[in-house]
């Protein structure tokens, strides 16, 4: 897994990007010198888990559909159900 650098001007004005888009290891540089690392945890979706993804959605929003459910009802119900659970 190879690295890419990039200046430190760069990572802070594309940091969004990087953080949700960069799949290998960034050298973090300032005038030529590294000054850090950003090792990014999130791998990139296959085309088969991103179409199993669209097809749990469609799934899920025929089976509140079938119940009468609004999305912000289960969102609701969600929030209760974690702000009730021991941390």
């Amino acid at each position: 897994m190879g690295t890419l650098k990039v200046g430190i001007r760069e990572f802070r004005e594309k940091l969004a990007n990087y953080l949700l888009q960069a799949d290998k290891p960034l050298v973090i540089t300032r005038h030529g010198d590294t000054v850090g690392y950003y090792l990014p945890a999130r791998r990139k979706r296959s085309e088969n888990e991103r179409a199993a993804l669209k097809q749990a959605a469609a799934r899920l929003e025929e089976i509140l559909d079938a119940e009468g459910i609004q999305e912000d009802e289960m969102v609701e119900d969600f929030k209760r159900w974690r702000a009730g659970r021991p941390k």
